[in-house]
């Protein structure tokens, strides 16, 4: 097996390296992520500057773009072969309900499962200092375990989100659905020294909805909670509410 591992936090935080090093055990692992933080960059593409690659060591490579930047280069110019799967992560933070849409950690495993490449996109739910990415890391390779043995459906990929707690309190996973959360969103204004103001994007204290079946309600509970998400985003019963419309 051939495994990619990207992530969006950068090449050194400590998600990546636990990730990339438990995967080992599935076959060969090549680590191609941004050379700095990139989280909540979504599914950008760096279109207007050059990209330069780091070899940090063998089989690590640095890139200064995004996540989705890191998909193209290793999957078109770095990877001496095409990869059988790529895993993105592991997140220092959850990716719940609506916040995939912001997530480069997502996007990179949206740009491999539109390249037909099956990916998973690995996430801790903690922001604390230091989190539980060994057990979080074991997660990831029981999840790969079963991509590799069965597959994917068709434009699908695997959001996994694992609680941040010591592998004995992990509660049995659950297949769940994209959750919902309600925010008030904030934009800080300041002003600098020389009187110029500047703003901070901000947002307010994350509110999920705790319903059963999502993802939050899981991850709530200290179950690892495994949504598959489609690419396709066309709200179909939607399409026939329109049709009935006066164009």
């Amino acid at each position: 097996m051939h495994i990619m591992v990207t992530n969006d936090d950068g090449i050194h935080a400590p998600g990546i390296l636990a990730l990339a090093s438990a995967l080992r055990v599935l076959g060969e692992v090549t680590v191609v992520a941004p050379d700095r933080e990139r989280s909540a960059v979504g599914h950008a593409l760096t279109l207007n500057s050059p990209l330069r690659v780091f070899e940090l060591r063998d089989g690590f490579y640095a890139v200064d773009g995004t996540p989705t930047d890191c998909v193209n280069m290793g999957i078109h110019s770095l990877l001496p072969f095409r990869p059988d799967l790529v895993v993105s992560g592991i997140n220092h933070g959850a990716n719940l309900g609506d916040d995939v849409t912001y997530s480069g950690t997502v996007a990179a495993a949206i740009e491999a499962t539109l390249m037909g490449i099956p990916a998973i996109a690995i996430s801790l739910a903690t922001f604390d200092r230091i989190g539980h990415f060994p057990e979080a890391a074991q997660v990831a390779v029981r999840v790969a375990r079963q991509v590799i043995a069965n597959g994917l459906p068709e434009d699908t990929f695997l959001n996994v989100n694992v609680p941040n707690c010591p592998d004995i309190e992990l509660m049995p996973p659950l297949i769940t659905r994209q959750g919902k959360r309600s925010f008030v969103g904030n934009v800080i204004g300041k002003t600098d020294p020389r009187g110029r103001k500047y703003y901070w994007i901000g947002s307010g204290e994350a509110d999920f909805n705790d319903y059963e079946g999502t993802d939050f309600h899981a991850i709530n509970r200290k179950h690892v909670s495994i949504t598959p998400l489609h690419l396709d985003l066309t709200n179909y019963e939607s399409m026939k509410v329109i049709s009935g419309w006066d164009f």
